[in-house]
């Protein structure tokens, strides 16, 4: 039922309510029963165990595990001890992350809860919140919390601030009157409150239309859980990565079973040689490297002041194309401000940010001194003088108490130097007349030093035009009718800027006239001037957007506020192109999401939206193959923020609800910290290719060598230990500090990934298996050499193996740090890769001299000589490498080695 168009008398009868005796104990006990407790209710979470069994539902991690117990079952427990150990470190920093439970109801529950004032058999009485049944009458005022969706019955300069729940900035007069219209948003609903939404001015009695799950609140709740969390794309890519993994690991498998027997060798020893052979095919590295690249860029970001809830929200930052902003306060400083003064046909322009008591006041281009200009300075100080607010300076910071509406006169006022404190010391107020949603003004008799009285008004420009007969024009009171066409002129020229305008009046009084009422006091007055007020963009926010435009990233304003408002803030930040549409909440209801996706390419702005429709725009974008992250900070935007592919809360303005729905938070509030976190996860997915790319030609190398020799029918080429040994130690170790590369110099010139871009694209999927084809090449004939030459001494000839594949692998790491060649970026520039090298030869170097781990790792002390062989072998894949790249470069006529490139740390 639409309760706004209801008159009060209908409300009382559909609710079977009395508003001058509320409900009976009786009544109000039997709705409790038939209709629950008025909180919202809670889907239970999953418990801690079985979010750890989780961990080890992948279906690599079965095979893995599998292959353990086939291991042990043959004896081999080294090898199983190895791999449980690997897949138990991979599961508990998967359980740790996964964890953080999702608090965002619990919020929301609390933010739902407060007391309130109830009448029951007749007699105001206090219950909390919960306790409260359709039907009941509630009173509330200034600094209330409403606790349940009401119908506004009886309202005295009443102002509730709802922009957690609607995105309107500045807080909304509510009246009683019936609204005769179809579906209109919660934010013109002005005879509705609803439940978590504060009281700022006034006071009221509204009749309880609906609780818990029913409330607004109640319905975000419910669109909160049935919300689906979205695989990311990198978890997409490892999933499919891992399954041709599994695939090609089974098959070699099975292949060299079936050769092995064929041949005539042990059943046995060509199961065992299968097992080592799976255990060489799949990165058992893999899962645990991805999360530590993932957790090592987590803390380079918290530098940059974004806080990552959600591991894989880092990379599919990185291939984003489409930013769903909300306006008020994300890319706006959620803090009204006067940005234009005019008085007598001239008009000054106010610089500053949110409450800050600094500014300059500029005309035409120039500062100017507002105390110079009379007019001017009584604009200013009679903002402050009729206003009930306050600024106030906590620690480093202005505070606002108060109506932000307010709060801004007094800011204005405060960068001319004139505070409350001062003013107030000049001027005695005799008597006040407290705005009204009929009169749309409010009014203060003064009292000077020297005894002079004055009524100052303040209110709506188009109804104090009405009562004023005369105008200050250059600093002289004039006839109004003359210059009443240039100040109606200066009214639309504000509203076309989309300003809130205030406008200010006043009249001399006699020192014994006596004013009764709001009606002496409001007539016959003077026009002073305007003052146009705005919740101004960011200052940073412009570039970001300009930023994000040249990386390929679309940026949408979704914002509860008035069209007018939301096209001149998406205009001022660029955001708005000349071509670009703009859709109404009103017109977004009557749409189907496929209808919205027909016009979603071309709109870059919609205004006068509710929790719903940024659901319907997300799933439309998404539908439309977009990567798309939601920022936000209301509890209105917590249903689509974790609906999309990547939500992002502000950290300071934003609500818990809206941070727990999140995968990111912004601790400084600022959208240009998301173009900082894009650039973070661009790299991020780049440099999980480069290891991937190194693991994979790495383990390609390791199958091609125990493949071939199957084929040659020779001996093992490596035992397993050695195989997991190079997996573990020596690839694993420059794995992850390849993770730690700088970001090439264009990667935020780059357009996003596309969203169905798999692991081996741009030529990766080539570059791993020619790579790898050449590490087995010079591995097996390594071996080949070795054993022809011991050929009673197969553990040595293991040895050289192992030595030749760590070091070819350990040449391929500076390989991979570049997807052009070794030469595109300066092989010192990453001094983690050096270091990692580094401790992989030391580890190679101590299984083979080291002799209590030869027993273990069944290797011998090499002699110098072959050192030589296994240098030359190791360096053939380079210098065939080698070869081609400078002939490549000498055409390109082009530097081997990029400049300007530093350690990134």
């Amino acid at each position: 039922m639409n309760w706004y168009e209801l008159r009060t008398h209908e409300v009382e009868k559909a609710m079977k309510t009395n508003v001058s005796m509320g409900l009976t104990e009786i009544e109000a006990n039997n709705r409790y029963k038939q209709f629950g407790s008025n909180d919202l209710r809670i889907t239970k979470l999953p418990s801690a165990w079985s979010v750890f069994i989780a961990q080890f539902k992948d279906f690599m991690v079965l095979v893995l595990l599998g292959a353990t117990i086939i291991s042990a079952l043959l004896g081999e427990l080294v090898d199983a001890i190895a791999i449980v150990a690997i897949v138990l470190i991979n599961g508990v920093l998967g359980f740790f992350q996964e964890r953080k439970a999702e608090k965002s109801l619990e919020a929301l529950k609390e933010l739902a809860s407060p007391q309130v004032t109830v009448m029951r058999n007749g007699k105001w009485i206090k219950i909390p919140s919960k306790g409260l049944v359709r039907g009941d009458i509630i009173k509330f005022m200034s600094g209330d919390r409403i606790g349940a969706d009401i119908r506004v019955v009886e309202a005295t300069s009443l102002y509730i601030e709802e922009s957690a729940l609607t995105g309107e900035s500045v807080p909304v007069q509510k009246k009683v009157e019936a609204i005769s219209s179809d579906h209109i948003g919660l934010g013109d609903q002005m005879n509705m409150a609803f439940m978590g939404t504060m009281v700022t001015r006034g006071s009221g009695i509204g009749v309880v239309v609906n609780t818990g799950m029913n409330t607004e609140m109640g319905k975000i709740a419910d669109l909160l859980q049935s919300a689906e969390e979205n695989e990311t794309p990198l978890q997409r890519r490892l999933e499919q990565l891992g399954k041709i993994l599994i695939v090609v690991a089974l098959l070699l498998t099975a292949l060299v079973v079936v050769i092995g027997v064929y041949q005539g060798n042990n059943i046995y020893n060509m199961f065992l040689a299968g097992v080592s052979l799976a255990v060489a095919a799949i990165p058992e590295g893999l899962p645990a490297i991805v999360t530590v690249a993932l957790s090592l860029g987590v803390q380079r970001m918290i530098k940059k002041n974004s806080i990552v809830r959600k591991l894989p929200a880092v990379e599919t930052l990185g291939c984003a194309s489409v930013i769903c902003s909300d306006k008020t306060g994300t890319m706006t400083q959620n803090k009204m401000m006067v940005t234009h003064l005019w008085s007598g046909g001239e008009i000054w322009n106010v610089t500053g940010k949110g409450y800050i008591p600094s500014g300059e006041f500029m005309q035409n281009g120039k500062k100017i001194v507002p105390t110079g200009v009379s007019s001017l300075q009584q604009l200013l100080q009679f903002g402050v003088l009729c206003n009930n607010a306050n600024i106030v300076k906590k620690k480093k910071d202005y505070v606002l108490d108060g109506d932000p509406t307010e709060g801004a006169l007094i800011a204005a006022a405060m960068k001319a130097g004139f505070t409350r404190d001062v003013l107030q010391a000049q001027y005695k107020i005799e008597k006040e007349f407290p705005f009204d949603s009929t009169r749309k003004m409010m009014s203060v008799i003064i009292r000077d030093s020297k005894g002079k009285r004055f009524v100052v008004t303040k209110g709506a420009p188009d109804v104090l035009l009405q009562i004023c007969n005369g105008i200050l024009w250059g600093n002289r009171a004039q006839s109004m009718p003359i210059h009443k066409t240039e100040v109606q002129e200066a009214i639309s020229h504000l509203g076309s800027k989309a300003l809130r305008t205030i406008a200010i009046a006043y009249k001399p009084l006699p020192s014994n006239e006596v004013i009764v009422d709001e009606r002496d006091a409001e007539k016959n007055l003077l026009f002073v001037g305007l003052q146009g007020m705005m919740d101004p963009p960011r200052p940073e926010v412009k570039a970001a957007v300009q930023q994000c435009k040249e990386a390929g990233i679309r940026t949408i304003m979704i914002t509860g506020d008035h069209k007018m408002t939301a096209m001149a803030i998406a205009k001022e930040l660029a955001i708005l192109p000349e071509d670009g549409k703009v859709v109404e909440g009103e017109a977004l209801s009557r749409m189907s999401v496929d209808e919205l996706e027909e016009i979603v390419e071309e709109t870059y702005v919609f205004a006068r939206v509710s929790p719903e429709h940024k659901l319907k725009i997300v799933r439309a974008l998404q539908n439309r193959n977009h990567i798309v992250a939601m920022t936000g900070d209301g509890v209105n935007d917590a249903p689509a923020i974790k609906a999309s592919d990547i939500g992002i809360a502000m950290g300071i303005s934003g609500t818990d609800v809206a941070k727990e729905a999140s995968s990111l938070i912004l601790l400084d509030d600022n959208f240009a910290t998301i173009k900082e976190a894009i650039e973070e996860g661009r790299n991020i997915y780049e440099n999980i290719r480069k290891f991937i790319r190194y693991l994979l030609a790495s383990n390609v190398g390791e199958i091609l060598v125990m493949l071939f020799a199957m084929l040659l029918a020779l001996p093992l080429p490596l035992v397993p230990i050695q195989i997991l040994l190079v997996n573990l130690v020596t690839d694993g170790l420059p794995a992850m500090a390849l993770g730690l590369d700088a970001p090439e110099e264009d990667v935020m010139k780059r357009k996003p990934r596309h969203p169905k871009e798999g692991v081996f694209s741009r030529g990766l999927g080539w570059k791993i298996i020619s790579r790898g084809f050449l590490i087995g090449f010079v591995t097996l004939l390594s071996f080949i050499i070795s054993n022809n030459q011991n050929p009673n001494d197969l553990n040595y000839a293991q040895t050289v193996t192992f030595a030749t594949l760590v070091l070819s692998q350990l040449i391929l790491v500076f390989d991979c740090r570049s997807e052009h060649s070794i030469f595109h970026r300066n092989p010192f520039g990453n001094l983690y890769v050096v270091g990692a090298v580094f401790l992989s030869m030391l580890v190679m170097l101590a299984v083979i001299y080291y002799e209590p781990l030869q027993l273990i790792f069944n290797t011998r002390p090499i002699e110098a000589r072959d050192w030589l062989l296994i240098g030359a072998l190791s360096a053939i894949p380079t210098f065939l490498l080698v070869g081609s790249i400078f002939t490549k470069h000498k055409m390109k006529k082009r530097p081997l080695f990029m400049k300007g490139e530093v350690n990134y740390k």
